[in-house]
């Protein structure tokens, strides 16, 4: 798999989103406030109009004052993270393009979207921009070839996402189950759990419903859409993009966390409808104590 002129080729890209995640903000006591993307649906569809009265938060069992603020004030970051392997040519990878055209003319002023494609290795055809004629043009230059590292893939991805301020989506298609990756996928699905991207998965084709992707969305507070074949994907990802706009958006602020993994709770108090939500956040130890020498 190759793009005509990728920004960032093969390992490489892996090695910056290492570069990348070490750089990433981290929970310290006192100081960042938590923001918690939120789905609230019922029958299956999204329910609207719900105030930040309407919910309920504990962060390890403890209830939190929530603020909701409003989506529109936040700019979207969305990485598309494509299987570009050889099962992808041809008449899939004419639907691929399609429904990524679609998302496209989906997004608002002020949204960015970034291409990650991957085969056996990873690239990265367009960092995080607002120029979305670019990354219709680097779909147009695609070669699938090779086998599928989506494991690789998304986590370049999801390290990308959080470079720039706003709303976090990563969106990972695949077709094949993971041949190639180096990357466990428990180790994987460890570090989504600690960013504040919103991973949603779509699979067809022979992939049907790869459980470690559906663990890795789960995470995060996403989930796993698998469709009979690539025609469907134009539909998938409208009504994943539409479901995106439609969650809430919780913020708090902990006091003093203690170091280590907060589980996070979120409900109703008097509304139906079923909630969706990442299941916690790391806050980061303090540092040791400097002492001065003898």
């Amino acid at each position: 798999m190759t793009f005509g002129r990728a920004c960032l080729v093969g390992a490489g890209v892996v090695a910056a989103a290492a570069l990348v995640a070490g750089q990433q903000p981290v929970f310290r006591a006192g100081v960042a406030a938590v923001r918690v993307d939120v789905l609230v649906t019922s029958d299956g569809r999204p329910v609207t109009g719900l105030g930040r009265d309407d919910f309920e938060l504990r962060d390890n069992g403890v209830v939190q004052h929530v603020d909701l603020v409003d989506p529109v004030e936040l700019p979207l970051n969305l990485v598309l993270v494509f299987d570009l392997s050889e099962s992808v040519a041809g008449t899939p990878l004419t639907h691929l393009k399609a429904a990524s055209r679609a998302v496209l003319e989906g997004l608002r002023t002020g949204d960015r979207v970034a291409l990650v494609g991957f085969a056996e290795s990873v690239q990265l055809g367009c960092p995080l921009t607002a120029d979305y004629e670019r990354v219709s043009r680097t779909l147009d230059e695609v070669l699938p070839a090779g086998q599928t590292s989506w494991q690789d893939a998304a986590f370049a991805g999801l390290m990308l996402a959080e470079t720039e301020p706003g709303r976090s989506l990563a969106l990972v298609f695949t077709d094949g189950v993971d041949t190639t990756s180096w990357m466990p996928p428990d180790a994987l699905t460890d570090i989504a759990r600690r960013t504040g991207v919103v991973t949603y998965g779509a699979s067809a084709g022979a992939a049907r419903k790869p459980a470690d992707l559906e663990r890795l969305a789960a995470a995060t507070g996403g989930r796993l859409i698998a469709v009979d074949s690539a025609s469907a994907l134009r539909g998938t990802f409208i009504q994943i993009l539409d479901e995106f706009r439609r969650r809430y958006v919780l913020a708090f602020s902990p006091q003093a966390p203690s170091p280590g993994w907060h589980r996070l709770d979120v409900r109703l108090k008097s509304k139906r409808g079923s909630v969706t939500a990442r299941p916690g956040y790391w806050v980061e130890g303090r540092p040791p104590a400097l002492t001065a020498g003898r």
